[in-house]
């Protein structure tokens, strides 16, 4: 049975820091590029950050570059975002997805965590 559990969501003030958490179980965790998505009521669901197994390289939304950062510690089969200097447009439900990883690419074969929900508001 195929896990991913996510945590760290909350409130924070405009300029804060919240950092999301994803623990996955019951695939081979190296295996998958990590994926974190933001989903806002109205608007389309957004790709935020991406780290592959292979080698950990990693890509960003334009929106967050320089703000966020994703990680992963395979041992632990967690992915992590960290958000710093956060704004009320990064309000969101924010997912983590695990994609099968073929050859540093992602499948589209993948699973997702159940949301945790991002609120920056002053």
């Amino acid at each position: 049975q195929v896990k991913l559990v996510e945590s760290g969501g909350g409130t924070v003030q405009p300029g804060g820091s919240l950092r999301l958490s994803c623990q996955v179980s019951g695939l081979f965790f190296s295996s998958y590029v990590m994926r974190w998505y933001r989903q806002t009521p109205g608007k389309e669901r957004e790709l935020v950050a991406a780290i592959t197994g292979s080698d950990a390289s990693t890509k960003y939304a334009d929106s967050v570059k320089g703000r966020f950062t994703i990680t992963r510690d395979n041992a632990k089969n967690t992915a992590h975002l960290q958000m710093n200097n956060l704004k009320p447009e990064d309000t969101a439900v924010y997912y983590c997805n695990a994609d099968l990883e073929v050859s540093g690419i992602g499948t589209g074969l993948d699973y997702w965590g159940q949301g945790a929900q991002v609120i920056v508001s002053s």
